[in-house]
């Protein structure tokens, strides 16, 4: 007997009912934040600075995202950011060499280089020899950890001018400046890495909703037999899941040294588990099959957005900010598994 669908909920699929909530938690969070915080949060720029603090992370989460949706995990990104960020510190900025400065186009070669390396091993791993992913992942982010302390120990403020230049660079936002106490109207504006970040969500949002092999993403993900049966090559599809991870890692990492402009061991960390957070948070589930990049990027803006909330309300601590994303996923999860759970009652209604 075919099930009807008789409610709201029952008529969306799973992916578009979690980005629907996500979205609207979202706003409701925000708008809250502008009734009971005060002017900050209605200021534009104060919305472009979650954006400029959080690019590096939009890029990775998206990867995480790939990787969630195919039924894997990778939590070696942190650690691949790091390392992008110390070796192109060095490559750019040698303190051992200051006379020979290195080039942009080589520090992007070089985040790419090390992104797409670990890609092609983990994916390899995981793919061709079966190994769990989260085994695989973990020792990627040990060796990329303990290599970026070979590379370079002490932290360093990178002096490179060409890099400098960059890196302070700002693109306006027309008609959403503001004055300052002098009367001075001040354009709103982004950084640099905000532009890839998006542009980069806008195409692998098309990847995964219009092309192959987005869809065997999702088939892999959502019963990796059933992908089997249909012709889909579930080895090749989990290693691409991988190498697109951590190619975006290494381009996040690089958006990451664009936005601290410095090399050190310490940056980066807990990056992995931010990723998984706003992932989960944009409603991509851990057992795969279902996940939006849109999501995703919502995701990112909500947990930063309550982690402003929290310093702006004077909790400066960091167990403060830590229990708030904690508790923040666990209403999350929550009205996720209460909406899908109504789904499911109004599909048997």
């Amino acid at each position: 007997m075919k099930e009807k669908k008789t409610g709201i909920f029952s008529k969306m699929n799973d992916t578009s009912l979690l980005l629907t909530i996500t979205i609207v938690i979202f706003f409701l969070m925000y708008i809250g934040a502008i009734i009971f915080q005060g002017g900050g949060f209605a200021k534009p720029q104060t919305f472009f600075n979650i954006l400029n603090a959080n690019a590096a992370l939009i890029i990775t989460a998206c990867g995480m995202s790939i990787v969630m949706i195919s039924g894997g995990i990778d939590i070696s990104v942190g650690g691949v950011v790091a390392l992008v960020s110390m070796s192109c510190a060095v490559y750019l900025d040698n303190p051992a060499n200051p006379d020979k400065p290195g080039s942009i186009l080589g520090s992007i070669l070089i985040a790419l280089g090390i992104g797409i390396a670990f890609g092609l091993v983990q994916g390899f791993l995981v793919a061709y020899l079966d190994i769990q992913p989260f085994i695989v992942s973990l020792a990627g982010m040990f060796f990329a950890r303990g290599m970026t302390t070979i590379v370079n120990t002490a932290p360093f403020n990178v002096a490179n001018p060409e890099f400098v230049t960059l890196k302070d660079t700002r693109v306006n936002v027309p008609f959403l400046g503001s004055y300052n106490k002098k009367g001075v109207y001040v354009p709103a504006h982004i950084e640099i890495g905000v532009i890839v970040a998006l542009l980069l969500v806008v195409l692998l949002f098309v990847v995964l909703r219009w092309t192959k092999l987005g869809r065997s993403f999702y088939a892999v993900g959502g019963n990796k037999q059933s992908a089997l049966m249909m012709g889909i090559n579930v080895q090749r599809t989990k290693f691409l899941s991988h190498l697109i991870c951590s190619t975006l890692a290494g381009i996040g990492g690089y958006v990451y040294f664009l936005h601290v402009g410095s090399g050190s061991a310490s940056h980066a960390m807990g990056m992995e588990m931010n990723a998984i957070a706003s992932s989960i948070i944009g409603g991509t589930m851990l057992t795969g099959g279902v996940g939006n990049l849109i999501g995703t990027l919502f995701g990112v803006l909500s947990l930063s957005t309550i982690q402003n909330i929290v310093a702006s309300a004077g909790l400066d601590e960091a167990w403060w900010t830590g229990i708030t994303i904690a508790a923040m996923l666990c209403i999350f999860l929550i009205i996720q598994s209460v909406v899908m759970a109504q789904k499911k009652k109004e599909i048997k209604a």
